[in-house]
């Protein structure tokens, strides 16, 4: 086993960026649930070991990155990054692209009801918000979708783990989708109902707060 954690750290510190789990099976030569067996077995020792880096899991992705702990002492060193100035209204844009993606900027505008191609195109910018593909309608309209980095700036590890959001704007926002731009049918309302509904990882009432780094 230790030998096959050194590999898995070995691998994760050179690539330095969220290497997929099908990958490091792959690499190491095991089944998919033995990686996430051992990755949850040493994401447990840093943390009990209170080390100055630590392994995080994106959705289906693990990544090697600094502590927290460890950024007021790395900041006096390395240049500090530029960080986003999430404004009410691009994390508005963001809250709406989080929940509902897939989603078109039309219907993020439609929704609240402005024009969102400053916030759509800041998100970008900045790495949280990525183009996923286009929606075969007419026109063939651009779809954006969260990140990676959208994941490890907010402490989420899976998009499963969101927070809930209040069951009444939910249900105000299905409804504009629905009489506003006709892109939700019943199979993508069931969808909502299971955001609304959650699962039993996620936590209600709690709000996206990103890291302050």
């Amino acid at each position: 086993m230790e030998q096959l954690d050194a590999k898995i750290e070995g691998i994760l510190f050179a690539m330095g960026e969220p290497v997929e789990r099908s990958a490091l099976a792959m690499a190491l030569e095991i089944t998919e649930k033995e990686v996430e067996v051992r990755m949850e077995a040493l994401m447990e020792t840093y943390r009990k070991e209170n080390r100055g880096i630590q392994i995080i899991r994106l959705e289906n992705s693990y990544q090697m990155c600094t502590s927290e702990s460890c950024y007021d002492s790395l900041i006096r060193i390395a240049a500090r990054p530029r960080k986003p100035v999430l404004t009410d209204v691009v994390m508005e844009t963001l809250s709406i692209i989080a929940y509902r993606q897939p989603i078109t900027k039309m219907e993020i505008e439609k929704i609240r009801g402005v024009s969102s191609d400053h916030a759509v195109n800041k998100l970008v910018e900045y790495g949280l918000v990525y183009e996923s593909g286009r929606l075969n309608a007419p026109g063939r309209p651009m779809l954006f979708a969260t990140t990676d980095e959208f994941l490890r700036q907010f402490r989420v590890d899976s998009l499963d783990h969101l927070p809930v959001p209040d069951p009444e704007r939910l249900a105000e926002i299905q409804e504009e989708v629905k009489e506003e731009t006709g892109f939700y049918d019943e199979e993508s309302s069931e969808s909502g109902n299971e955001v609304e509904n959650g699962t039993k990882n996620r936590k209600k009432d709690q709000e996206l707060v990103p890291l302050d780094v």
